[in-house]
């Protein structure tokens, strides 16, 4: 994984231009050089400068204009590898036709392998269930197994950590939610300094909202590693008891949390950001088709079930490519689906062959 530095000066620049940035703020490629790199058209899609010469005498005179500024990707790169992604589907719903992404997106480029959990409990998944050294050094191996998988992109771990947890109990606010200590987040970005691993903080709202709980978390989401998940199932709309029944969320809650990130992404100048919004059930994601794709936010609607491979593959199918956003994800459990499965778990050489390829793995 890259640094925050390198996040915001090579990989902004990189997929675009293909050549160091350094090469082009020093003067190292001469002007005619970088036409010939860039081309005419490249240098038009990219919005950088706009370039017309005439002749005088033996001397070619060039004019630079600025218009639009250099931040969006290499439009036929990022065409290229989302119809490899889409294990290029034949009925024309994938790859979705979206805005491009700003510089330094990680879709397509990476795959996201996570590890979910809470250091409060041991219940919730693998991050907080076995201890720390451990617990990286399984994640690491997930990451070359899934490298040996799929060679055509890079893999980068995380760790993503539910930062606010729905509760049995309503609370002092009567939110039926428990908002995380910050600096038991500031533990998990320690970690992940170690491994060069990004970071996810997932919210579950119980009776409170995406609008009110999202920038409540802003000190960290403004860090260019840091990303959101978001929970439907714990979204509980009519004062019901979180647990006691699958929750919801609607188009809007969902693009409170866009909305909120791209205001981030602009405000700080950062990468785009990567939205997980869990689902695994028709109810839990309600007008999908009003969901905002912006340049600063990266979608992905990740099959958070257990079960067998076929139920698990039905369901993926059925709510996540049925109604596409943009991007898609995994969930695999390590105890449910290896106890429900006698073959095991998806492999990643299994889920690579899915229509589309999820492109963020998260092991609970």
């Amino acid at each position: 994984m890259l640094s925050n530095q390198l996040h915001l000066q090579v990989i902004q620049y990189y997929h675009t231009m293909k050549k160091p940035v350094s090469a082009f703020l020093f003067g190292i490629l001469s002007l005619p050089g970088f036409l010939h790199i860039m081309g005419c058209n490249e240098v038009k899609t990219a919005g950088a400068i706009q370039i017309s010469g005439v002749e005088k005498t033996d001397t070619a005179v060039v004019e630079l204009r600025p218009v639009a500024p250099l931040n969006t990707v290499d439009t036929a790169d990022y065409n290229k590898k989302m119809q490899e992604l889409s294990n290029y589907d034949s009925t024309g719903k994938w790859p979705v036709k979206t805005p491009y992404p700003l510089l330094g997106a990680m879709f397509p480029y990476n795959r996201i392998i996570a590890f979910y959990g809470n250091l409060y409990s041991k219940r919730m998944g693998i991050l907080g269930e076995i201890p720390k050294a451990a617990m990286l050094k399984k994640l690491q191996e997930e990451v070359a197994g899934w490298q040996a998988a799929d060679t055509s992109v890079r893999i980068i771990p995380a760790l993503h950590y539910v930062a606010v947890t729905a509760q049995g109990a309503p609370g002092r606010d009567n939110k039926y939610r428990l908002r995380m200590p910050f600096h038991q987040i500031d533990t998990i970005m320690d970690w992940a300094k170690q491994i060069n691993a990004l970071v996810f903080i997932d919210i579950q709202v119980g009776h409170s909202s995406v609008k009110e709980e999202v920038p409540a978390l802003e000190h960290f989401l403004k860090l260019p590693t840091v990303h959101l998940g978001i929970d439907p199932e714990f979204s509980m709309k009519n004062g019901e008891k979180p647990g006691s029944k699958i929750g919801t969320f609607n188009s809007a809650d969902i693009n409170d949390a866009i909305d909120f990130l791209a205001a981030l992404v602009r405000k700080n100048n950062l990468p785009p950001k990567v939205l997980v919004v869990h689902r695994f059930t028709q109810g839990m994601v309600t007008g999908y088709e009003k969901i905002k794709t912006v340049p600063e936010v990266q979608v992905v609607m990740d099959m958070d079930g257990f079960g067998s491979k076929i139920l698990k593959r039905s369901t993926y199918l059925r709510y996540i490519y049925k109604e596409p956003v943009q991007f898609t994800g995994f969930k695999l459990f390590y105890k449910n689906d290896n106890k429900i499965n006698t073959s095991g778990m998806y492999t990643p050489q299994e889920l690579v062959k899915f229509t589309p390829k999820p492109i963020y793995i998260q092991y609970q």
